[in-house]
């Protein structure tokens, strides 16, 4: 008996010593820092941040003010500029009609011209906020006068637009009310001109803020935040014309952000909340199918539940590195650097990320 005992206790030793010990991943980062210090800005929190890379850098943008939904909230970007972030600037506030409603979700796009586009919304809630954008020729520095999304509608609602293949731009968005979440996706020229609104079939499941990746042949992908305790799916088959019914995918969600790149290699890159309550643990996550993923590297993991990474933004710039950004504990815009010739992934099975 007492060998028997020995033997089990064998066999499981590995398990107690490297149980609630995460897949990390962190060999893959070359850099991580915070875009600013809170000595060196004047609003003490922030969220929602956005990033397009430029000619002379990487941009960022985000919203920032006493707290979420407070009037003082106003978009705010800084340009890294020879690996060193400037210092925050004010982009939009949200001032209407003698007015000072708060800011919310900037998101930013460089279209085929070079031209960079802010897009953002004002509004006292989510309920009822509108859409604008500013443009910029000149990588950020200065911005146009605000125009308002026409035909009620609101532009990109978290995450990037992307490219289609005609030349549109596909703008992922949502509407959110006190009895439904709905998600469908916006189409304009690259003028900004000519916006339609393109339907999805929700069915009883609730969704907000889709991301978008691409496959061979015209397949697309949307991935959405929900309600649900899931990240929910929608699949295209025409380069984004039609889309399947939403359904549900094998990884959590938190009811919080997320977002997604296509790699250039084609392989998808995902960054989330892989939990189904908090925001205490955020990862990236990449995959070949969209189906089937495996963790690459755990960004966070605060065994404070208290704790706050979210909203994050992620692309990929044209020396192949990616850059995310999120929100750290609502004081501060984190920014991180990975190589993704350098990811060790470990299978992310029935939805748990795994341990090492």
């Amino acid at each position: 008996m007492k060998k028997i005992i020995n033997v089990i206790l064998a066999l499981l030793f590995p398990v107690l010593i490297f149980a609630g010990n995460p897949f990390k991943g962190t060999e893959a980062i070359v850099r991580s820092a915070f875009i600013y210090q809170k000595q060196d800005v004047q609003f003490p929190s922030c969220h929602a941040s956005t990033l397009v890379e430029t000619p002379e850098g990487m941009l960022a943008s985000w919203f920032g003010g006493t707290e979420e939904r407070a009037p003082d909230v106003c978009i705010y970007t800084s340009l890294n500029k020879n690996g060193k972030w400037g210092n925050p600037v004010m982009a939009a506030d949200g001032v209407h009609e003698g007015k000072q409603y708060p800011c919310w979700n900037p998101v930013l796009f460089r279209k085929d011209d070079g031209e960079i586009v802010l897009y953002y919304k004002v509004g006292p809630t989510p309920r009822d906020w509108w859409g604008l954008y500013k443009t910029s020729k000149d990588n950020g520095k200065t911005w146009s006068a605000a125009t308002r999304i026409p035909n009620d509608l609101l532009g990109p609602i978290k995450n990037k637009p992307v490219r289609l293949p005609d030349g549109k731009i596909l703008y992922p968005t949502s509407f959110e009310t006190a009895e439904k979440w709905n998600s469908y996706l916006e189409t304009s020229d690259q003028q900004l001109n000519n916006w339609k609104r393109i339907e999805l079939n929700n069915g009883t499941y609730q969704t907000i803020q889709p991301t978008v990746l691409f496959y061979p042949k015209g397949k697309m992908q949307l991935l959405f935040r929900s309600k649900n305790k899931t990240i929910i799916e929608s699949w295209s088959k025409d380069n984004g014309q039609t889309w399947s019914a939403l359904a549900p995918t094998t990884l959590p969600n938190n009811n919080s952000g997320l977002d997604a790149v296509t790699l250039a290699n084609g392989n998808q890159a995902l960054i989330f909340n892989p939990i189904t309550n908090g925001r205490n643990k955020l990862g990236i996550a990449v995959s070949k199918d969209g189906i089937n993923w495996d963790a690459a590297v755990l960004l966070e993991n605060d065994p404070n539940t208290r704790g706050e990474y979210s909203y994050p933004a992620i692309i990929q710039t044209n020396d192949g590195l990616i850059h995310v950004t999120y929100t750290w504990n609502r004081e501060l815009i984190k920014y991180v650097v990975i190589d993704p010739s350098k990811l060790k992934t470990k299978p992310i099975r029935n939805g748990a990320w795994p341990e090492e």
